[in-house]
């Protein structure tokens, strides 16, 4: 199982949108400083997630949302306005 994962720092007032196979342990290691892009902050809190039979599904699905450079998007889909199971494979 892969996950797809959106975690939000209301410190940095940011959104991180990834893919793991083991969300726990990605989550810690966000906010361990660890990872270039989120190491500006430690309180990434998971907000969203969903799980995917292959790694391929998730980086497309992560791929999609990410290509969409938009905050308003992310949002919808946190807030359950997006289906995300109709993205088309590529």
């Amino acid at each position: 199982m892969f996950w797809v994962y959106i975690i939000k720092s209301n410190s940095a007032n940011r959104y991180y949108i990834g893919q793991t196979a083991n969300l726990k342990n990605r989550i810690n290691h966000h906010n361990s400083g660890r990872e270039k892009y989120t190491k500006r902050a430690s309180d990434w809190l998971l907000v969203y997630s969903k799980a995917y039979k292959t790694r391929k599904q998730a980086q497309t699905v992560e791929d999609f949302i990410k290509k969409q450079k938009s905050r308003t998007f992310i949002e919808k889909i946190i807030a359950g306005n997006v289906n995300l199971d109709t993205i088309p494979p590529e």
